[in-house]
């Protein structure tokens, strides 16, 4: 075996560990967990430095290919929520959906492996880029959420899936009391600004409701479809990936963050520098994708840009309350950009219906 970079530590041994660094394999864990899985002769292994720091993952080549060996971090390592992912993933799978692959056990060709109290995955590795921002990769995105939901239409479990989404979300709006008594700048900026995300986001929501929402047929949904999730080659989507948000919802709740998502602008480490408007072509393409596969109603249409106020305000909230920052961002700057851009938004709404209907 070569380019082997492992650490020493065992699952759940983070008490010594700086809060930066990254949760690492140990040589017995990876062999024990690998023992499970028949993928031939290994030939490197190495450390896959993306997704969250609390659940490492290896890339793996071997005779056979290769693979993505992941430890799911703790918190997201229920078995039954596990499973209950797996069988969505393994439902797509057999309808040619774009997913990584899962990897089934020798024995008894199961899909997780749990040791010592962890669970493992392993999937296959597929490469891809980065969303490339053109029309074409938007109308991808789209579409292939179309085919997300559609194919998912027919999906059954045992297991009974959570319903809650960033839509009137208890959780956000416990976020924002945090905020609005919040002492991050000291002095009474951040609680206006706390106020004014208040205000947006319970109108949103209000006009949301006001069309019966709770009313609108549900399925399977995604629920955090967002160009992160995916891996493209020549502005197709080769791959959708992280379905532990997966849940019960009307789509419209998939649809509109994705629209957001798909849409929005960002820039350099300056958030004052981001632009207030989304990139309207985008977003137009992405819904058109989506409508190729199911055509929106006209109530869906009208709600649309309301949930993506709610799901604006909803992405930065969460961060800001619990920690003062969004990343490497402080947190009173951040939320002073997300508020120019729900300015934007609440000002163009009428637009964006139409540019979503047209």
């Amino acid at each position: 075996m070569s380019h082997v970079n492992l650490g020493t530590s065992a699952p759940g041994d983070s008490q010594t560990k700086p809060a930066a660094q990254r949760e690492q394999f140990s040589l017995e864990e990876l062999a024990v967990v690998l023992s499970h899985f028949d993928i031939g002769t290994l030939e490197s292994v190495q450390e896959y430095a993306r997704g969250s720091r609390k659940a490492p993952k290896l890339l793996i080549t071997s005779e056979q290919g290769r693979f993505l060996l992941k430890r799911r971090a703790r918190g997201r390592d229920d078995p039954f929520k596990v499973a209950f992912t797996h069988a969505i993933q393994l439902h797509l799978a057999n309808k040619q959906f774009p997913l990584p692959h899962l990897i089934g056990t020798r024995k008894d060709n199961n899909s997780m492996v749990q040791w010592r109290g962890s669970v493992y995955e392993l999937f296959e590795f597929i490469p891809g880029q980065p969303f490339p921002q053109t029309l074409d990769s938007a109308f991808d995105g789209g579409h292939t959420l179309g085919l997300f939901h559609k194919l998912l239409s027919d999906f059954s479990s045992e297991y009974e899936p959570p319903t809650g989404s960033y839509h009137a979300s208890p959780v956000i709006h416990q976020g924002l009391e945090v905020l609005r008594n919040s002492v991050l700048v000291g002095n009474q900026e951040m609680k206006e600004l706390a106020e004014f995300l208040t205000r947006a986001y319970n109108e949103a929501a209000n006009e949301v409701e006001s069309k019966n929402i709770s009313k609108f047929p549900k399925r399977i949904c995604h629920a955090d479809w967002h160009p992160g999730n995916m891996l493209y080659r020549d502005n197709r989507v080769v791959a959708v990936i992280d379905y532990d948000s997966a849940r019960i919802l009307p789509p419209i709740i998939d649809i509109a963050n994705g629209a957001l998502q798909f849409s929005v602008i960002y820039g350099d480490d300056d958030v004052s520098r981001w632009p207030d408007y989304l990139d309207e072509g985008r977003f137009r393409r992405f819904i058109r994708g989506y409508e190729e596969v199911t055509v929106l109603s006209q109530l869906e249409l009208l709600i649309m840009p309301h949930l993506m106020a709610e799901a604006l305000i909803a992405e930065a909230v969460l961060p800001v309350a619990n920690t003062g920052s969004f990343g490497k961002v402080q947190g009173y700057a951040f939320l002073q950009m997300i508020k120019r851009k729900l300015l934007w938004l609440q000002k163009n709404m009428k637009k964006l219906i139409e540019l979503a209907a047209g």
